[in-house]
């Protein structure tokens, strides 16, 4: 019994708990990269930024496409050669040898041979006759037509009556 008069002996103090420390947070995952949609019909593709200008020089006269008429800006151009009669289309780009320019307008698709032309800025172009039937569905196609080159972003114009202008500048 002589226990009961003897106090219990005190708890031990726990030690102290350390904070916990932060957990590592992960980087954010980086943002996917954008993915060109698959059009079924390249007529519902945005169309390029820019507008037409119609330009006549000594010897030609032009239509301009582009965001401004600098030579990063200009992104196509119909040029007529007065002398000879003959329509270029040019568009921005660079190759290095011959390739095909695909020209889509909504009544024709045409497939041109075309490669690298002399410029301020690296062009790849490709000539017709002025009575080729491609330049009047260009100029007539509803709202827009295409020129696509191997390795270069399509490009989407608007079918402006500055290439009309230049189409029958040729014709005479």
């Amino acid at each position: 019994m002589l226990a009961a008069c003897i106090p219990p002996s005190p708890e031990p103090t726990p030690a102290p708990v350390p904070a916990p420390s932060p957990a590592a947070t992960a980087a954010p995952a980086p943002a996917p990269t954008p993915v060109a949609p698959v059009l079924e019909n390249w007529m519902d593709a945005p169309a390029s930024r820019g507008d037409w200008t119609y330009v006549r020089q000594t010897g030609e006269t032009l239509a301009v496409f582009g965001t401004d008429r600098s030579a990063g800006g200009v992104a196509l151009i119909i040029r007529c050669d007065l002398a000879t009669r003959r329509v270029g289309i040019a568009r921005a780009g660079s190759v290095s040898g011959q390739v095909q320019m695909l020209v889509r307008t909504e009544t024709q698709e045409r497939v041109l041979t075309a490669g690298p032309a002399d410029g301020p800025a690296p062009l790849v172009a490709a000539e017709l006759s002025a009575s080729d039937a491609l330049l009047d569905a260009m100029a007539f196609s509803r709202g827009r037509f295409a020129v696509e080159v191997p390795g270069v972003t399509p490009l989407y114009a608007p079918a402006w009556p500055e290439i009309t202008r230049v189409v029958e500048d040729c014709r005479g």
